[in-house]
């Protein structure tokens, strides 16, 4: 099994900076991909960043230039850093890990909030 405890979220103006982080534990071995997804009320789960065993990085495009996903191995921990953050970026982000083709395990989830 694999457990991943997200950091706190928080309330960030516009044009602000948030870094998330995600501490794992368990059969860590077997993971392969680690990403951060998110969900805005009223909208379906999205991919927003993605990094795999090897270090290969894929974003959403929406998010483009603005975030970074990182992984600290000595850590056991994945960062999503985000810059210039909009109002619409505001949603609950979920960490969640991939020991196979899908993502099969998450976080509890933590509230990021753009706002002025």
């Amino acid at each position: 099994q694999v457990q991943l405890v997200e950091s706190k979220g928080g309330l960030v103006q516009p044009g602000g900076s948030l870094r998330l982080s995600c501490v794992v534990s368990g059969s860590i071995f077997s993971i392969n991909t680690m990403g951060w997804y998110r969900q805005a009320p009223g909208k379906q789960r999205e991919l927003v960043a993605a990094i795999t065993s090897g270090g290969s990085r894929n974003y959403a495009d929406s998010v483009k230039g603005r975030f970074t996903i990182s992984r600290d191995n000595a850590k056991n921990t994945v960062y999503l850093q985000m810059n210039s953050l909009k109002p619409e970026d505001t949603a609950v982000y979920y960490c969640a890990a991939a020991r196979g083709p899908a993502f099969s395990n998450w976080g509890q989830g933590t509230q990021v909030t753009v706002s002025s």
